[in-house]
């Protein structure tokens, strides 16, 4: 054992200076202009109450009322991209729902009402669970090993996973501060399920990139992917990323926005290049393992390990 002497310090008096040298005045360093960090900021986003209003009476006049189909389409603007004015008390949902109350209660106005609903139930659920951001839950879960693999971590948040509706919406993520809510459920059940990576290293990823990363819904919606959370989707729910990519972006046209590499592959293999041939890769100007990656892990590989360890828990 080290033990150290105690420090004394003596304090002195530091002279005036006579006269300060000439210097800069902060505004004429240019910093702010040297770096425009917000450009890209408004290529895709207009803060504020009254662009709100303008969301919901526009997705009001020409898009609730297919909602119910819509929303589930990531190359469609089939919802109200409202969730960053209500993360900011920008709108209510309070004024949302009475900006609609007007409209007959079809199935299509129930669904969106229930969303709005889903959103205040998380932040009931937060007060009740406090720690919701780190503890799950069902207790279960607090004995489930996960995988801590940081180089997977690392592929998943850069959008180079091999699967291209995951890397799609990890990039959309990155570009735009926003990611589609049926992409938001296959990238995460992607990380919990295939990779086995913790839910609480997703949760932190879009905390810190999502514009409307809500403490509540952010985190509930995690807990619910990964099975643990109040009324989860199972844990054996497994999404298959190339069959959701093919039901939900068919001709790959929210893919090919996002990731330009795949942009001349056929229709066909755009849900899974692996399986084109040399020369329609080529055709393509794609080289696998190159210009996009192999699949990080294989799908039916990774569901069957994640249905073995979902096993451990409940045993």
């Amino acid at each position: 054992m080290c033990i150290s002497a105690p420090l004394f310090f003596k304090f002195v008096s530091l002279p005036f200076p006579d006269k300060f040298p000439s210097c800069l005045n902060l505004d004429d360093l240019n910093l702010i202009n040297n770096k425009p960090w917000s450009k890209k900021f408004y290529e895709f986003w207009e803060p504020g109450t009254e662009t709100a209003l303008k969301k919901i009476n526009a997705f009001k006049e020409d898009s609730i009322n297919s909602y119910n189909s819509d929303r589930n389409i990531p190359s469609l603007s089939g919802t109200s991209k409202l969730s960053p004015h209500l993360r900011f008390g920008e709108i209510s949902p309070k004024q949302i729902i009475m900006a609609i109350s007007d409209l007959e209660e079809n199935d299509d106005v129930m669904t969106y009402k229930a969303e709005i609903i889903w959103r205040e139930f998380s932040h009931n659920l937060l007060w009740y669970y406090p720690e919701i951001d780190t503890k799950p839950i069902k207790n279960d879960f607090l004995k489930f090993k996960w995988n801590n693999d940081e180089n997977n971590f690392k592929l998943w948040t850069e959008g180079k996973t091999g699967y291209p509706i995951v890397d799609a919406g990890m990039r959309e993520l990155w570009l735009t501060g926003w990611m589609h809510n049926r992409v938001r459920m296959i990238t995460a059940s992607f990380l919990t399920k295939h990779l086995l990576l913790p839910w609480q290293m997703g949760e932190k990823w879009f905390w810190n990139t999502l514009l409307d990363a809500d403490p509540a819904s952010n985190t509930s919606g995690w807990q619910w992917v990964s099975g643990c959370g109040a009324d989860a989707a199972p844990y054996f729910r497994i999404f298959n990323p190339t069959i959701q990519s093919q039901k939900f972006d068919p001709d790959g046209k929210y893919i090919k926005r996002f990731l330009p590499e795949l942009k001349n592959l056929p229709p066909k293999f755009i849900h899974e290049p692996w399986n084109a041939d040399s020369a329609i890769l080529k055709n393509s100007d794609i080289k696998l393992g190159e210009t996009y990656p192999m699949p990080i892990i294989d799908h039916k590989f990774a569901r069957e390990r994640a249905l073995d360890s979902y096993a451990g828990i409940k045993n």
